[in-house]
């Protein structure tokens, strides 16, 4: 059943300024055209709902007035006699919620506002942020925001690479620097973090009895663009606001974008990967490879990070996360549950839209060697001795052959692949790292 119309009026009233009682009855009354005294216990009845939530979309706010009892009786009894007496046209205000108060964020209320804000037009605006999923149904590749590359993992899966092209890009970068960058992520937090690293996210579990790691299956795309609207909506930004915010940093991936022709992969091969990762990539989600996924992934995945360090604490130990890598360590005590620990770690997972790739999960118990995120954590952090050994080779081959003869996987830009692998060397074991670019300077190039 469509809703009245002056029932989104009286949305736009509860949303368009500051969330009090007095106020949303004084924005409704100039609507109504008059104080009526329902208003007042109705206003007091959404705000027991909304208060300290995100931001609710109008067409929410709508429904839960309409469905309110007191509301249904007064519009049986009254509804022909209850009209707009003035249309509430002006911008609706930020509402942040308590914690995003002190974040230092630019203030945007409207359309016109985000498109000034952006350097751009407002129809520039809507045509980038694609809310109605346009551009992946348009065959004409010039006309798509995004260039589509695959890499295979050592695993036999795929990963899609999302990078959008310069315009877009140039946005996203934008939102990156006066945005997100100026919103906290959660202390357990290590990955695409200014001033943290892999070596504050393996610190923790350094000589530690026990390790348990366990990997988020396809992490950016679990992301969904309601989630990112959702999460704009929670810094305080209007609906319109929030909607092109979130449509600007996600995607939706078009059908045949995973063809044989697009990246020279075995077409059936390419069929049964698409069938696992369609439910993600084929509705509107964050892009591998897009400036602002890394951070909006941190951002929107804080209630997992706390219910996780949360549940970690009440079993004795200590969590990390770096991207799609979770992290626990503990004593014996933590050891002797460790089994059901990971089960209430997936569970958890599960409740807040993540899946758990049950095949990485490894429990380490200090016998074996522990590892996280390539670093060996028994005693001390190190790189792993196959990894030390096989960059040595091939530096060293590098030197007696030529650098040429080793380029296998044809990197474009080679020496910078090996100064790259050697400077993560020097990060985490600075004597081996010396001995890898001492080699690497007699390199002939």
């Amino acid at each position: 059943m469509p809703l009245p119309a002056l029932v989104f009026v009286l949305a736009r009233a509860f949303l368009a300024g500051p969330p009090t009682v007095s106020a949303i009855v004084a924005r409704s009354s100039t609507a109504l055209g008059k104080p009526y005294r329902w208003l007042r216990p109705l206003a007091r009845r959404y705000l027991k709902v909304a208060q300290g939530t995100t931001r609710p979309r109008q067409r929410d706010v709508a429904r839960l007035i309409y469905n309110d009892p007191t509301f249904r009786r007064i519009w049986s009894q009254y509804g022909p006699g209850l009209h707009v007496a003035h249309w509430l046209t002006g911008p609706q205000q930020m509402q942040p919620v308590a914690a995003a108060r002190r974040w230092e964020v630019p203030a945007i209320e409207t359309v016109a506002g985000l498109a000034q804000w952006l350097e751009t037009t407002p129809e520039r605006l809507f045509w980038l942020a694609d809310l109605k999923g346009l551009t992946h149904k348009n065959h004409e590749r010039r006309l798509r925001h995004y260039h589509y590359r695959v890499l295979a993992k050592i695993s036999g899966s795929i990963r899609l690479i999302e990078s959008p092209k310069p315009e877009l890009k140039r946005l996203q970068q934008q939102i990156l620097r006066q945005i997100l960058e100026h919103i906290p992520p959660h202390p357990a937090v290590h990955g695409f973090v200014q001033g943290r690293s892999i070596m504050t996210f393996t610190a923790p579990h350094v000589r530690k009895r026990v390790v348990l790691r366990m990997d988020v299956q396809d992490f950016f795309p679990s992301f969904t663009g309601a989630r990112v609207q959702s999460f704009f909506r929670t810094i305080g930004y209007p609906e319109s606001v929030a909607d092109l915010l979130g449509g600007l940093c996600t995607t939706i991936t078009p059908r045949e974008s995973w063809s044989r022709a697009a990246f020279g992969e075995d077409p059936l091969h390419l069929w049964e990967l698409r069938g696992e990762a369609q439910a993600f990539y084929f509705q509107r989600h964050l892009p591998q490879g897009a400036p602002t996924s890394p951070a909006l992934a941190n951002l929107c995945a804080y209630r997992l990070d706390c219910r996780l360090a949360g549940l970690a604490a009440a079993a004795g130990a200590i969590y990390t996360r770096y991207a799609d890598d979770l992290a626990f360590s503990g004593a014996d005590e933590f050891g002797a549950t460790v089994n059901r620990f990971a089960a209430h770690v997936a569970a958890i997972a599960a409740e807040e839209g993540f899946t758990i790739h049950h095949r990485k999960t490894r429990i380490m118990r200090s016998g074996v060697r522990q590892h996280l995120a390539g670093v060996v954590i028994n005693q001390h952090a190190n790189i792993r001795r196959t990894d030390f050994d096989r960059l040595k080779a091939i530096l060293t081959n590098c030197v007696r052959f030529g650098p040429e003869t080793q380029n296998r996987e044809a990197h474009p830009h080679f020496r910078l692949h090996l100064e790259g692998r050697i400077a993560f060397a020097e990060m985490i074991n600075p004597a081996r790292g010396r001995r890898l670019r001492a080699i690497l300077e007699q390199i002939d190039w």
